[in-house]
Formats: structure tokens, sequence, C-alpha cells
């Protein structure tokens, strides 16, 4: 009995080792794993990863790991797993930035925070250009590109009978791999959202029937003048002139309405030949707008500054003379053309 007990007394003792040693050991790798998680991954500057649809944890960890952004990868599975994250990493792109570690790493691969890509389009464009530059980009998947404008109207179930000019220009922040039609919807809302906004705001008396023909000529108003501090004072103009039966003889329409034949200057011929733009040979408003319009242009299609000039010409600086009557008008014209050319 007493050999039973030595033994006994033995085997126990060598149990309590064993036992603290495992203790020692589980304590050190949960040391180390804290240790891990918390120390910033190996990024000198940022770098953007993709996460594709259908890979596991483990195979995101190894292409991390092979790329030398993360080490021990297996160490990050298993605590992933432990913590029960790993079938909540969304995919797409992702930004890593230096100081990331493995926790903040998962929090980002988890929060679905994909790389933001600007698209901005221009106020002054044509609708057609706007789209031209949105399938230049290739962040962004074409799906539109054999449609017509009708068929865009189509597809956007528009209230509005063109495409011109309803695409609002603004930056607008995208994923890689939205749709063209993704895009445009945006767009074509925005505008609609902006221009329903100004039109409550509107002052009175205006000679518009409806929104519509407040964007034909906000969008006048854009292409006559990048100088936001004059735009009300051209509508101003427009209007008075609307009023009083004259035409607007606003040469952008001109320049639109000869379309790809016009070579940057305009010709007595582009002047005379009447399409329903020319505002020329046309009373009124023409039927579509000829550019993308901002939002200062449209506030000042429905706001013009009082006033009774009737004529306005470019200084050549950027901003405009204007002039009450057309004998004032000619000899601001003469005067202008004169500085240019001196």
């Amino acid at each position: 009995m007493t050999m039973l007990r030595i033994i006994f007394s033995y085997l126990l003792r060598l149990m309590l080792v064993a036992s603290l040693l495992a203790l020692l050991v589980a304590a050190g790798l949960y040391y180390l794993t804290r240790q891990y998680l918390a120390t910033p991954i190996a990024l000198e500057h940022p770098v953007v990863v993709m996460i594709e649809p259908g890979q596991s944890l483990t195979r995101i960890s190894y292409q991390l790991a092979d790329a030398g952004y993360l080490t021990w990868p297996r160490v990050f599975v298993a605590w992933a797993r432990w913590e029960g994250l790993d079938r909540s990493i969304k995919t797409g792109e992702y930004e890593l930035t230096p100081g990331l570690t493995p926790v903040t790493l998962m929090d980002l691969l988890m929060s679905g925070r994909n790389v933001q890509y600007p698209l901005t389009l221009i106020e002054g464009w044509t609708a057609r250009q706007a789209l031209q530059h949105l399938w230049q980009q290739d962040t962004i998947v074409p799906t539109l590109q054999d449609l017509s404008d009708d068929e865009l109207l189509q597809k956007l179930q528009s209230p509005f009978p063109f495409l011109e000019g309803t695409l609002f220009p603004d930056t607008y922040f995208h994923t890689r791999g939205t749709t063209d039609e993704a895009i445009i919807r945006r767009a074509h809302r925005q505008l609609i959202s902006v221009l329903e906004s100004e039109w409550l705001q509107r002052a009175q008396g205006l000679p518009y029937e409806n929104q519509w023909e407040a964007l034909i000529m906000a969008s006048i108003i854009e292409k006559e003048s990048g100088y936001q501090a004059e735009k009300a004072d051209i509508s101003g103009v427009f209007v008075r002139r609307l009023q009083q039966g004259m035409r607007l003889q606003s040469d952008p329409t001109v320049i639109y309405g000869v379309g790809d034949a016009y070579t940057g200057v305009i010709r007595r011929s582009d002047l005379d030949t009447t399409t329903p733009w020319n505002t020329y040979r046309i009373s009124g408003l023409p039927p579509s707008p000829i550019a993308l319009s901002g939002r200062d242009s449209i506030r000042a299609s429905l706001n013009p500054n009082d006033g009774t000039a009737l004529y306005f010409v470019s200084r050549g600086d950027g901003s405009h003379q204007f002039s009450n009557t057309l004998q004032e008008h000619n000899a601001a014209v003469r005067q202008y053309l004169r500085n240019n050319n001196e």
C-alpha cells in the first residue's frame, strides 16, 4: 500500500506539473495572440485589395500573407473563427492603411466600406459628353452604350421629352463595378430634386410654363457665363427679351444647333441657318436644354435680377458688359472687339 501511495502521489505531482505547464503554454499563446492582434500589419503606404465573392477567410488571409501584408495567417484565421467573425466578411475593394492591426483589419473587412471612386460631371457639358466621360472610367461597368437618347429616357422613366440637360453636374462617388445605369439614375434624380427645390423658390411673373422651360433657360445661362455673380443679370436680360417678344439671340444655342459642324467660330451662315435651337432664327425658347446646368444657373433662371438691360457682350475676361439699348450695345461690341484684337 505504501508503494501505491508513493506512485499515486508521484503521478499526481506529474499531473499538476503538466497542468501547470499547459496553463503556462496557454497563457503564453494567449499573450502572443493578443500581442499579434494589436500589432500593426506590415504596411508602409496605403494599398487596395479586392475581396472577391466566394473567397473563404483562409484564402483571404493567405492572399494578404503572400502579398506581405499579414503575418501568421493561421493565427488570424483561428482567432476570427473563434470569435465567429469569419462569415461576416463583405466583398469588394478595401484600402488598407498603415496602422491597421489584424483586429481593425477584420473590422474593415466586415464593414463593407469599399473604396469610393469619384466621377465628376461638369457644368456646361452636353449629356453625351457626360456619358462618354462616364464610359471612359474603368471603375464603371457600361451597359447602356448602344441606347439612343430616347431609349435612355425610357430606361430612366424620365418625365422630360429630351435627355439633354437632365443629368445634374456633380461628383458621384461609387465603388468599382457600379453600372453606368446606376450613376445615370443618380444624376437624373438629383437634377429633378434640385429643379423642384429651386422651382418652389422662384420669382413671380416668369415667362415659363413649367420647370422644363426653366431648365432650358438655365442651360443657356450656363453656356453664356461661368461667372456666378452675373448669372442672374444674364437671366434678367433673357427674361425681359421673352416678355417683350424679342428673340434671345444667344450664340451658344447657335453652336448647339450646328452640332459637329461647328468649327470654333460662328459664321454668318451659322446664324442664318434655321435649327430648332438657333435663337437668332426662332422666337422663344429652344425645345431642349443645350447643356448640363448647375444649381447656380437653375437658380438664376428662376430668380432673374431686375433691370432694364436687353443686351450684353463679353469683355473677354469672363465677364460681360450690359446695355439698355441696341445703340449702346453696338458701341460696346466695337469697343471690346477692338480691345481683344489689340
